[in-house]
């Protein structure tokens, strides 16, 4: 399947470019926010990684992070931001950064939540030195209260260049629903920020999408229509089922799915026997088994990191693999011959 340009998200591509334009050239460079919201599957994290590709002059400082997966912890955003970091040459407290950073036996000495808080600052300062640079935050309905609070700082500090590029579910489902609304809040009502929230994609949109997959392929109304109807207009699910079942051409979109998943998730019997993998899972452990780490495989996917941890915890446990090393292994084992990692996904998916 061959990748294709961001349907229905060019205008969106063309603000967040245009508002680095604009910092970077500015002769005293204030930082601007950008907030992107919208359901899981709408394509936040693949308009973030598109933009920031896009983005001229590029960023010399992109600082990426997002939240664990199952627990979250006092800055988790800043954690991820340092993880695999030197920070020997900061001048902050080593006592301090070992429990920014989350290191696993961190100093007794505690420190008052109102100090730490601005030694994330000075540390994210730190970071950004001269900028202008990007700052990333995957996911924010998911962050713990610390680094909601972090990212709330970050977005008022004053002669800070930086863009702040949020992606963001609904309130309503995040982990701490009240200050995650007002984390939004408070993001939105900086000065020049940027307000973008993604609906799913239209019946034109999808017709668009399948035009350009399926090349010199007449595409009636009627597969439009199917393919619309049973995934929601909603990217991930479009992917999901142009995975499963396109691979026969456009009117295999009209089939009935089997009924025992969600329009758009049908199982992917293509890549791999001997487990029940959804598309993207398939996708996904076929990353693994080329060796690839989940940051290669988000970007490879246009996804999360976020959601590569969610593919893997649950190809462990449909592989029963007990690392992704063995996963692997069992990739390779199982993979029909010819199969071959996937490129980058032609479709959005948060």
């Amino acid at each position: 399947m061959m990748p294709v340009p961001m349907v229905g998200r060019a205008g969106e591509l063309a603000e967040l470019v245009d508002t680095w334009s604009g910092l970077t050239t500015a002769t005293r460079p204030m930082g601007r926010t950008a907030v992107i919201t919208g359901a899981a599957g709408v394509g936040k994290s693949l308009l973030t990684a598109t933009a920031l590709d896009a983005f001229t002059p590029r960023p010399r400082t992109v600082l990426s992070g997002a939240a664990r997966l199952h627990s979250p912890a006092p800055y988790d955003w800043l954690a991820a931001v340092l993880s695999g970091r030197d920070t020997t040459a900061l001048p902050l407290p080593v006592d301090a950064l070992a429990w920014l950073a989350q290191h696993p036996d961190p100093p007794r000495e505690r420190y008052a939540p109102e100090a730490l808080l601005r030694l994330a600052v000075r540390t994210v300062r730190e970071l950004v030195g001269t900028g202008p640079a990007v700052l990333v935050v995957e996911d924010l309905h998911a962050l713990d209260p610390a680094s909601l609070n972090l990212i709330g700082e970050l977005a008022t500090v004053p002669d800070l260049p930086i863009l702040l590029m949020v992606t963001s579910q609904p309130p309503e489902v995040a982990v701490s629903p009240a200050l995650t609304a007002r984390t939004m809040a408070r993001l939105a009502g900086t000065a020049g920020a940027v307000r973008q929230h993604l609906d799913t994609l239209g019946r034109g949109e999808v017709a668009d999408i399948l035009t350009k997959v399926f090349p010199g392929h007449a595409v009636s109304a009627t597969v439009v229509t199917a393919a619309w109807e049973r995934t929601g207009g909603n990217p991930y699910r479009l992917t999901e089922l142009l995975v499963a079942r396109g691979g026969g051409g456009p009117k295999r979109l009209i089939h009935e799915s089997t009924g025992t998943e969600p329009a758009g998730m049908e199982r992917n019997r293509v890549e791999f026997t001997g487990a029940e993998l959804t598309g993207r899972e398939a996708d996904v452990l076929a990353c693994l088994a080329a060796g690839m780490s989940n940051k290669q495989v988000a970007r490879s996917l246009g996804i999360s990191v976020r959601t590569v941890t969610v593919h893997v915890s649950n190809l462990l446990r449909k592989t029963g693999s007990a690392s992704r090393t063995e996963a692997a292994l069992w990739a390779v084992r199982h993979r029909h011959a010819g199969s071959t990692p996937p490129t980058k996904s032609a479709f959005p998916r948060a």
